[in-house]
């Protein structure tokens, strides 16, 4: 009697399918938008903004890279930051920098206004996991070229502590390029949504592949 050959191999389905049935685990990795206001407080020109800058990258296609000097990006290329975490994390993220943003220094770092992606899409286009370690122990690591996949982590110092482990951040080269049929636009609530609506032209809304508002996620 002939032996049955087993496909034991990790296909896209089971891969799929693994993602599916976690709640830790994502397939789609998140953008968010970022804009800095004089007063903290002036929470709808915040929301405004954000929509603004969301709407010029739509029309554009393209998410351009952060600078390298601005402290995030390591070496000489900027780079487009994306988080692996689930959309629950990533509300839990930036509720967690709005509350204590004067203790983290004061910086507005990111907003719930963004587009996330599929994780594959983001891959073949180039996008890779960060490597979470000293930078200057990286640096020895990583060739030159790879350096804008460096995140800083230490945690020796128990009054510096450096830890972004929770973005679960992936990055890309340069800028990012993209089709409108492979992005949900994410926005914070009903106000952001309408004020987008109100703002995007009809031909870019049926193009996109969905929106998504993330103030239930929050409640």
């Amino acid at each position: 009697m002939a032996k049955v050959k087993l496909n034991r191999g990790y296909d896209l389905d089971k891969w799929r399918k693994r993602t599916k049935e976690r709640s830790d685990i994502t397939g789609h990795l998140t953008h968010l938008t970022r804009i800095e206001v004089d007063k903290p407080e002036e929470l709808q020109v915040l929301v405004k903004k954000g929509i603004d800058t969301l709407i010029k990258i739509l029309k554009e296609r393209t998410i351009n890279g952060s600078e390298t000097n601005k402290g995030f990006i390591v070496g000489d290329n900027p780079s487009v930051c994306f988080q692996e975490a689930p959309l629950y994390g990533v509300c839990q993220n930036v509720y967690h920098e709005q509350q204590n943003r004067q203790t983290l220094g004061g910086k507005n770092r990111y907003d719930a206004i963004g587009l996330s992606f599929s994780k594959r899409y983001v891959f073949d286009r180039g996008g890779r996991p960060v490597l979470y370690e000293d930078k200057e122990t990286a640096k020895k690591i990583l060739p030159k070229e790879e350096w804008w996949r460096i995140v800083n982590f230490n945690l020796a110092d128990e009054g510096k502590i450096i830890d972004w482990t929770h973005e679960r951040e992936w990055r890309v080269k340069g800028k990012f390029e993209f089709e409108l049929s492979e992005v949900y636009v994410l926005l914070l609530n009903q106000e952001c949504y309408r004020y987008f609506i109100e703002q995007m032209d009809k031909d870019t809304l049926k193009q996109l592949k969905g929106i998504i508002v993330l103030q239930p996620i929050l409640e």
